[in-house]
């Protein structure tokens, strides 16, 4: 018997299409962020950054004190959590690769390298859900060109496929020092600055492809007592139409989630498929207003001339950085095993 074989990785190469197989969806994860911009920031900005590895190291050692952490062997300064981020998806990528037989293509707007990908057709002609993960921060002024929100519209017109817009938290964006304090207090991660802004890239594709959601905040989801475990969803399922959320009952625990708040009263062409409770024993200005839950996932069925779904749920929620669930599993699988048109 023959054991199967792993394959080396490759980099810094064009991507390899990947051919039209019937039923079987092929994934491509669109990272929004300028890379280059993100690890080039400058240390003494206080706000608006990613961590350094150092700062990483710091509040949660000892998990990066082995030496495949160190300067030999990992990136350190903000490309070393950038590269988390990266290695944090590789759970997601074999599972969907598995269940569809192809594997996850991974782009990024402006890579390591200095290559910059819009949103074309070298993206969308091999890919039948696309996942925009918003973790730019406002600050780098990433915005979508027209040229791209016009061949996602295109693809999006086609029957079968699905937008799947994951913009991040929105953490003090007031100018008021005592709420971001408070912020900070109530999501409690150390690695979080009193301001954080995500997600410019995904908001002006939501503003131009008429998605009615602002995603706000970050919020620390409740735990069952006595536990660290988080606090199953509230699931509509009478609207959950795709079965994404069949077998699902919690994703996975993150610090700071975002709200995504609906901007319309239209509850035909959008559907709150999921809230996630919001642990109370931490203020926060949107408890504070009577709110007791925020939306983790939004979907928006095809209408008019769109044939394809869009779905808002957070980038974490396809990662291992901040743990995993059986739960989470069969969400990846669910989405993976969405129809795909003939």
């Amino acid at each position: 018997m023959s054991a199967s074989r792993q394959t080396g990785r490759t980099y810094n190469q064009n991507h390899v299409a990947r051919p039209y197989t019937p039923g079987k969806r092929r994934f491509s994860i669109y990272w929004t962020w300028s890379y280059p911009w993100e690890a080039n920031r400058d240390l003494t900005e206080l706000d608006n950054r990613f961590s350094t590895m150092t700062e990483v190291r710091r509040v949660a050692w000892p998990s990066f004190e082995g030496t495949e952490w160190d300067k030999m062997h990992f990136l350190q300064g903000i490309a070393g959590t950038l590269e988390l981020f990266h290695r944090s998806t590789l759970a997601f990528q074999q599972i969907v690769g598995e269940a569809t037989g192809h594997p996850v293509a991974v782009y990024q707007r402006i890579d390591q390298a200095g290559y910059k990908l819009p949103i074309d057709e070298r993206v969308l002609a091999d890919t039948d859900t696309l996942m925009v993960f918003g973790l730019d921060h406002l600050v780098s002024e990433q915005e979508a060109e027209q040229g791209e929100i016009d061949a996602i519209r295109d693809w999006l017109n086609l029957e079968g496929t699905c937008l799947l817009l994951a913009p991040h938290h929105d953490v003090g964006f007031t100018s008021d020092t005592q709420q971001r304090q408070m912020e900070y207090k109530h999501h409690g991660d150390e690695l979080v600055p009193r301001q954080q802004r995500f997600g410019q890239y995904t908001r002006s594709l939501m503003k131009a492809l008429d998605v009615p959601v602002l995603n706000q905040f970050g919020l620390r989801p409740a735990v069952v007592p006595g536990t660290n475990q988080i606090t199953p969803l509230n699931i509509n399922k009478d609207l959950d139409k795709l079965g994404l959320l069949n077998g699902v009952t919690t994703f996975n625990f993150h610090l700071h989630l975002p709200h995504y708040a609906l901007t319309t009263d239209d509850t035909k062409s959008i559907h709150v498929l999921s809230t996630q409770p919001i642990d109370l024993s931490r203020p926060h200005p949107f408890t504070a207003a009577g709110n007791r839950e925020f939306n983790s996932c939004v979907w928006m069925s095809p209408q008019g001339g769109r044939g394809g779904d869009i779905l808002l749920a957070d980038s974490t929620i396809f990662t291992t950085l901040f743990g995993g669930t059986d739960s989470l599993g069969h969400f990846w699988r669910n989405m993976a095993n969405l129809r795909v048109a003939v």
